[in-house]
């Protein structure tokens, strides 16, 4: 067991910092804990608290989920087997990683998860933008009424800021982009003028459009996981981190090569990154795409087989929050990767992890196979196979952008077909 003096959570120079909304308090570290099992699996280092540990910072955490209807509020100061349950719900719910972890990225989840529409006042703030299910809130209710908010995503960047100005000049209120009680009041006695199907997604699918079916010009971040100290998952003799740099160079090679402008989050000697890091290069760079690589790993070493990952939610009360063009560019890569190379099909999910919340344009993760699992692992270890799926990745990203009557069956358009040669 671990004892904890403090709690917070943001992630600077490889320690965490204690924040309030109004005040940064004791920096401390955070210990790190890497799982070995009896075949050299090494699970990636991470930062957090979990089952076992005890503190005030424990406590706050109980505090939070109880507020939230996941746990009763005790008083208690121990990470115990109701709370590792209550956090893995929490994390489901919001389509984290359900690991039972409270990292940093979990933490800030949780507290913005306390905010409901009419708690505060809402802007856009250039440096520090408001986050939290009332801006999510604001962003559904506005999208509903038509108003184009861009990604539904809980953050209050520019786009939500131009909406809420055009909605406040539409219903007579001074356009300050200022979300108060006359807007609160506005908003609530509208009825929405678009009902059923998804109104953001179709402004996305008619941008697509717009963009061209050519290649050539578009730029594409490619994001290979872990990096620096952190080795992400190894097994059977191979690290993550390794693997993910070589599939990355071998994307990026045939990317270029059909004219497209791509881009590496990290080389190999680069120091860790985390992932709103990750993001803001892409947003910098003003990609098109993003596409994160990573190889996964699970105790059981029958697991095994392709997933592929993009921004979204599977909960009712959170409709048409899902990025139209990040899953169908998820389906493109998982069809391709599977029939090109037989890996088992774990399907397209929807997640909430910050790379893909984060970006401003669509951006998937691919979890490419099992360390733990020998087959994978065998497979995964041949350059010849990382050539095959590198140029799924290719043909995957040259079939999003093809209209529906020209595209090709899943499987059959190789690189000479992109570039001509």
């Amino acid at each position: 067991m671990t004892t904890y003096t403090a709690l917070a959570w943001r992630w600077q120079n490889r320690r965490l910092v204690t924040a309030t909304a109004d005040s940064v308090h004791l920096a401390f570290w955070l210990p790190c804990r890497r799982g070995v099992d009896a075949k050299g699996w090494r699970a990636p280092m991470t930062l957090g608290y979990r089952l076992g540990d005890a503190g005030p910072a424990v406590a706050e955490i109980r505090a939070k989920l109880a507020r939230l209807g996941l746990l009763s509020d005790s008083g208690s100061d121990r990470f115990d087997e109701e709370l590792d349950r209550a956090v893995r719900q929490f994390q489901q719910e919001r389509g984290m990683s359900a690991d039972g972890v409270v990292g940093p990225a979990t933490y800030r989840v949780l507290d913005e998860a306390r905010w409901r529409l009419g708690d505060r006042l809402l802007s856009y703030v250039v440096a520090n933008p408001q986050v939290g299910d009332d801006v999510l809130a604001l962003q559904q209710r506005l999208t509903e009424l038509g108003f184009e908010v861009g990604l539904v995503d809980g953050v209050f960047g520019p786009r939500t800021g131009e909406a809420l100005r055009e909605f406040q000049r539409n219903v007579g209120l001074p356009a300050d982009g200022t979300c108060g009680p006359g807007t609160f009041k506005a908003l609530a006695r509208l009825t929405p003028i678009v009902t059923g199907g998804r109104p953001d997604n179709l402004r996305a699918v008619e941008a697509l459009r717009q963009a061209g079916k050519r290649l050539p010009g578009k730029i594409v971040v490619i994001d290979p996981g872990h990096g620096g100290q952190d080795r992400g998952n190894v097994g059977h003799g191979l690290e993550e981190a390794a693997l993910v740099e070589d599939l990355a160079a071998r994307v990026e090679g045939r990317l270029a090569a059909t004219g497209v402008h791509t881009y590496l989050t990290r080389g190999v000697t680069t120091a860790e990154l985390d992932e709103y890091s990750r993001a803001q290069f892409a947003n910098d760079a003003g990609a098109n795409l993003v596409i994160s690589v990573h190889v996964d790993a699970h105790p059981n070493p029958a697991a095994s087989g392709v997933a592929t990952y993009f921004y979204g939610s599977d909960r009712l009360d959170r409709p048409g929050i899902n990025s139209a063009i990040g899953e169908m560019l998820a389906g493109l890569i998982q069809r391709e990767v599977v029939v090109r190379t037989g890996l088992t099909d774990c399907r397209t999910h929807a997640k909430t992890w910050e790379l893909l919340r984060h970006t401003r344009m669509p951006a998937v993760r691919v979890e490419l196979g099992y360390l733990t699992n020998h087959d994978d692992a065998a497979r995964l270890a041949h350059p010849g196979f990382r050539d095959v799926v590198a140029e799924a990745i290719v043909v995957a990203v040259q079939r999003v952008y093809l209209p529906s009557h020209e595209d090709a069956q899943t499987g059959r358009l190789r690189l000479h077909d992109l570039t001509g040669n």
